[in-house]
């Protein structure tokens, strides 16, 4: 591979512009796609195949008219006083006026219900009245009306069923008790996470451009259609701080652009590439962000390895060309090797069986994929435009004049370093293992309480509409009138019409008997009698924990007994389904993280040739992962620092982000073991004590590791102030899970471990060692291929070599 790369950037560096060309092209065909291809993305998180499912199913089969999505409008008097005649007025025309918009189906006056549903009770009242009245009639007659009797008992049992329906409904409002808040309907003819972008969109419009005097007009989630942004303030100032880092460590504004353009370019290809498929698939929004979050930041450390190694390689005499195949060889290399692990634990996401979750992977992957293409071409056509201009100008002041070939292995002068300044002592070592296990421990001691679910409205920004109209529903109905469940009784034997309100009445008693159920209304029966339908509204909000008691106890009322047989219970709604989201979730991310570290040993233990080293490697990624699920607990699900994050109400936990972290965070850990730890091996391949190694490799790449690990914050940092929670809650997962890794684990702990194993770091059984294939990740091979090259005064090329270098190991 290191041979094919340093032939890839020479062929590069003669042929700058026509490489330089072919990316532009791919991103002007890229950009293309997505505008005539792009479909809508969706905002909505849903499984097929889960108990939701099956009875949203259900009910869009036999309650065709109620099968689409709906959304809640609220309307709140601005002084707290009783909407008037006017302001109810000005409601009911708008929502008139909604209901003829395309992809609607209809509305639901809030007044016209309330009025009904007082109508209803003054009718049965007055019925029950007059019962009583024909009752005393009855007792008074001389002779026993048998005949009358019986058919006023058979009216006095329908009225005193409808009566408790009414009781068990009389939580299920659309006007407040105050009269002030009333909540108004929109129907879809398409479920929520199908309507298409342009209809949510002109339906919020109308209600935006609606001023209604005194009156204050909020949307909820479902009809608010949310665009993540790409590309905000947040992710520029980003941007800003990993340039700044990039002129720190290459000393030259003109260097540092160049991984930033590497980067830009390589995300336009990859995310618009992605996006032209989502007019033939279903993508939810957040994939090209991730797309962008990972393309930034694994480009711009991808390229900066590279030119770092260039430059240095500039500074010691070598001629430009071979500067660039030289670098492209060896720090191409490890570049390729560390971005094929991001890749394989991105689309290892597919394993899952969550398709949502795979496609997320998959995108990401190809992300990553193109940072890397761009690293080993694109970058190496930029630096032979830009020639000695990388350097600054006094870099370029004292540089040799053309030199010999010094083709050294990358290590050496870090050697020299580090045998002057002499390994660490074991009892720093030891302390520094302790403190830092014991300061990520109790950072990740909030992941036991950690709670998965998806965001509601009261997880928006609280100046979103989308909060407004939660915490308004909330405060004038209930915090359940935000998450109402859809709840079918699907009954062994059609029901007669003439038993059908019994029938209701059983149900609905036994659903109200359950804890923590507020009120329970009936939709009514399918057409074959066969499947009942019922409005219930929780105690707490969708997203506490007592609904997500209650989703599994109503489902647990199986096999409920009625007047007519048994039923079987299921439970719908957006409620219900994001706990049947979050559990398969919760259920697949042990697999997950099972086979994410058992292929980190795997490929460790092929790198670096040893067993303790990727053991002590997986474990330091186990340790920093489980620290970040703290995090991310103590911040989102908690509320610590809640205003600094932008959390306006503290709740469970993002469900897919622990599985999306746990993916790109492994890939990243990997990276980081890399580039430090083969310094190390490369070190005490060539001979110095096994402790003093590590001093060596430490000192090699600390500094390129520090500043790549500090850009992939900064880029991660910027998303966490985008408008969208769940990209807050990713950009910050992701922000923390590098910071703790690079600067703790594989800076800290790592070098600590490996100065106390000394030697045993190193300890590979025989039969292993033949076994296994050798991977010359740093391009050791390539650098004394030259070498050999130009002590014989041959051009430089690897070619002229024997082709048989073998790679040096500690247990050779």
């Amino acid at each position: 591979m290191a041979r094919f790369l340093h032939r890839l950037g020479r062929a590069a560096a003669h042929r700058p512009r026509s490489v330089i060309g072919v990316w532009l092209l791919l991103l002007a065909l890229g950009v293309t796609g997505f505008l005539t291809l792009g479909g809508t993305l969706s905002s909505q998180v849903s499984l097929p195949g889960t108990a939701t499912a099956r009875v949203a199913d259900q009910l869009s089969e036999e309650f065709p008219d109620a099968s689409g999505g709906s959304g809640t409008v609220v309307f709140h008097a601005e002084d707290g006083a009783p909407l008037t005649d006017e302001q109810r007025a000005a409601v009911t025309d708008l929502l008139a006026r909604v209901a003829e918009q395309d992809g609607v189906s209809g509305t639901v006056d809030p007044f016209a219900t309330e009025a009904q549903r007082e109508q209803q009770a003054a009718q049965l009242a007055g019925a029950q009245q007059q019962i009583e009245a024909a009752r005393a009639q009855l007792d008074a007659a001389p002779v026993a009306l048998v005949a009358e009797r019986a058919q006023l008992e058979a009216q006095a049992e329908q009225v005193d069923l409808g009566t408790r329906l009414l009781e068990a409904a009389e939580g299920v409002r659309q006007v407040s008790a105050d009269g002030s808040t009333a909540l108004g309907v929109v129907q879809f003819t398409e479920p929520v996470q199908e309507v298409a972008a342009e209809v949510k969109e002109a339906v919020a419009a109308e209600f935006e451009d609606a001023a209604i005097p005194g009156v204050q007009v909020e949307l909820s989630n479902e009809i608010v259609q949310t665009t993540p942004e790409i590309f905000g303030p947040g992710e520029a100032l980003g941007l800003l701080v990993a340039a700044i880092a990039l002129v720190v460590v290459l000393r030259t504004l003109l260097g540092a652009v160049v991984p930033l353009v590497s980067a830009v370019v390589g995300v336009g290809v990859g995310v618009t590439a992605a996006l032209s498929l989502s007019g033939v698939v279903d993508m939810l929004s957040i994939t090209p962000v991730l797309g962008v979050m990972l393309g930034l930041a694994v480009g711009i450390d991808y390229s900066l390895f590279i030119i770092n190694r260039h430059r240095a390689q500039l500074r010691g005499g070598t001629g430009l060309v071979d500067s660039i195949a030289l670098a492209t060889g060896t720090s191409g290399n490890a570049v390729v090797f560390a971005g094929l692990t991001v890749v394989i634990a991105l689309a290892a996401l597919n394993v899952t069986g969550i398709g949502f979750l795979g496609l997320m992977g998959t995108v990401g992957a190809l992300c990553v994929l193109v940072a890397v293409a761009m690293a080993v071409t694109f970058t190496p056509a930029v630096l032979s435009v830009l020639g000695l201009r990388v350097l600054n100008r006094r870099e370029r002041e004292h540089r040799d004049g053309p030199p010999k070939h010094r083709a050294v292995p990358a290590g050496a002068a870090a050697r020299g370093a580090g045998l002057l300044a002499g390994p660490t002592s074991t009892a720093r070592a030891a302390l520094t293992l302790v403190l830092g296990v014991v300061v990520l421990g109790v950072v990740a001691v909030p992941a036991l309480s950690m709670r998965l679910g998806l965001p509601d409205g009261s997880a928006e920004a609280r100046e979103s509409t989308q909060y407004q109209a939660f915490d308004l529903t909330a405060r004038y109905f209930g915090e359940g009138a935000n998450g109402p469940l859809l709840v079918v009784a699907d009954l062994a034997e059609p029901v007669a019409e003439a038993e059908q309100l019994a029938e209701q009445v059983s149900v609905v008693e036994s659903v109200a008997a359950q804890p923590d159920v507020a009120a329970v209304a009936p939709i009514g029966f399918s057409a074959d009698g066969r499947l009942l339908a019922l409005q219930v509204v929780p105690e707490e909000g969708p997203t506490s924990v007592s609904t997500e008691q209650l989703v599994r106890d109503l489902r647990d009322l199986t096999p409920l007994a009625t007047t007519t047989g048994e039923a079987t219970v299921g439970v719908a709604g957006s409620a219900s389904g994001n706990i049947d989201v979050s559990e398969q979730l919760a259920d697949a991310l042990p697999g997950y993280l099972a086979l994410v570290v058992g292929l980190s040993l795997l490929i460790l233990v092929v790198v670096f040739r040893s067993l303790l080293v990727p053991l002590t490697a997986t474990l330091g990624f186990v340790l920093s992962l489980f620290a970040t699920f703290g995090a991310i607990t103590a911040v989102f699900q908690w509320g610590w620092l809640s205003d600094v994050f932008g959390v306006s109400t503290p709740g469970p936990v993002l469900s897919f982000l622990p599985t999306i972290v746990v993916g790109i965070l492994f890939g990243l850990a990997m990276d980081y073991q890399l580039f430090l730890v083969s310094g190390m091996r490369e070190a005490y391949a060539h001979g110095e004590p096994a402790r003093q190694a590590v001093t060596t490799g430490l000192r090699a790449g600390r500094r390129v590791v520090v500043a790549a690990a500090i850009i992939m914050v900064s880029v991660f940092s910027g998303f966490i102030g985008s408008n969208s929670v769940i990209i807050r809650s990713v950009g910050f997962g992701l922000a923390f899970g590098v910071l703790a890794d690079a600067f703790v684990v594989r800076l800290l702990l790592i070098p600590a471990v490996m100065h106390l194993l000394g030697r045993s770091a190193w300890w590979l059984p025989r039969w292993l060692d033949r076994l296994l294939p050798d991977v010359d990740v740093e391009g050791a091979s390539l650098e004394r291929a030259l070498a050999r090259a130009g002590a014989q005064g041959e051009p430089s090329s690897p070619e002229h070599g024997d082709g048989h270098e073998e790679v040096v190991t500690g247990s050779r």
